[in-house]
């Protein structure tokens, strides 16, 4: 069933974890998306899962380490998805080793991806926003964002960023209709843990899961227009690890 006001969303890093099951949730509620990351096929079986549940769901293979393309990839998405109304920026990836230690490269790497990609991705995104006076952009750092930890200092100043990133961008925009909601994770057990370039040994059982992050942005994205969580900090029940 189509609504005369149905939203439609983009998802970054939608092929698995957090935003696969974002995705999902969003399909559920009604809301078409628009899922980016760099794995067809992984994206085609999130897309297909969405579709069965009546929604539009479109995939797009966009490589948002390479910074420098993404403003206009994503440019050129939104004229072929049309108005994005929600935009998730879930992208990122891990990262540890001590500051002394971590090379130049290693180090842009972190910035780009986990910040300097969602920087472009809304730069991408704001005029539509801004255009209808109505939008909600979604900013998911980490609870490393607000807390030191020893061995991750270069995901958690690219985290920090995303942060302030938010608050700069919540206080530029309000006026113009457009929401910023920051959520901020403590660990969830995502694929993220099996990367090379985290060397972590810790007991995933007790991490928050996708599905719950997920039913999180959902609630921030059904709340009324009049109202945005600025920011929500997520952890485990049993708390942190």
């Amino acid at each position: 069933m189509t609504f005369p006001d149905k939203r439609r969303a983009l998802i970054t890093g939608a092929s698995s974890g957090i935003g696969k099951e974002t995705a999902l949730a969003f399909a559920k509620a009604g809301i078409d998306v628009a899922l980016v990351s760099r794995s067809l096929d992984k994206l085609t079986e999130v897309a297909e899962q969405a579709r069965k549940m009546g929604v539009d769901a479109r995939t797009y293979v966009v490589d948002l380490a390479i910074v420098g393309q993404v403003k206009d990839q994503m440019t050129r998405l939104i004229e072929d998805f049309g108005r994005v109304d929600v935009l998730v920026n879930n992208a990122g990836m891990g990262y540890t080793g001590m500051l002394r230690e971590t090379p130049l490269t290693d180090w842009q790497q972190v910035m780009d991806l986990n910040l300097t990609s969602a920087f472009q991705c809304i730069q991408a995104v704001l005029p539509g926003m801004r255009d209808r006076q109505r939008g909600l952009i979604i900013n998911v750092a980490s609870n490393a964002g607000q807390q030191a930890f020893p061995g991750w200092g270069a995901y958690s100043v690219s985290k920090a960023g995303m942060i302030a990133l938010s608050r700069c961008l919540a206080v530029e925009e309000r006026g113009n209709g457009v929401r910023v909601a920051t959520l901020c994770p403590g660990a969830v057990n995502t694929p993220l843990w099996d990367t090379e370039t985290v060397e972590a040994d810790f007991d995933r059982t007790g991490m928050l899961t996708p599905e719950a992050v997920a039913q999180s942005i959902l609630q921030t994205v059904l709340l009324p227009e009049q109202a945005v969580v600025e920011a929500l900090t997520l952890m485990p029940s049993a708390g942190a690890l």
